[in-house]
């Protein structure tokens, strides 16, 4: 069996975030997947549909797979690099701003019929 996989790096989404949007779809038919991801109205379906869209174009072009026996194995999202900025608070003081970015991974398979 071959395993195929495609990588969004430095997605501007928190990992937290798009965790939720990769639970709903790890170890579903890639069709049904794709379908699901995208009736999800959060922001992280639309760019995790385009990673799945992409890993599936990997396995017909490259390895030559069928589309209808492929699956997600494995889909996780690691965290990127954070861009760290201030804001003026009340009294002098400053408010910290975090803003998170990922990098999401999705390994495809087939099943055995």
């Amino acid at each position: 069996m071959t395993e195929v996989f495609a990588k969004a790096r430095s997605l501007p989404i928190s990992p937290q975030k798009i965790r939720l949007v990769c639970d709903q779809v790890r170890g579903r038919n890639v069709d049904q997947a794709l379908v699901i991801l995208q009736h999800m109205p959060q922001k992280g379906a639309a760019l995790v549909r385009k990673l799945v869209a992409s890993a599936v174009a990997n396995a017909e072009n490259n390895h030559e797979l069928n589309r209808t026996d492929l699956y997600i194995k494995t889909i996780y999202a690691d965290e990127s690099f954070k861009l760290k900025r201030v804001k003026a608070g009340a009294r002098g003081r400053y408010k910290p701003r975090v803003r998170r970015y990922s990098h999401v991974t999705v390994i495809l398979d087939e099943r055995e019929s």
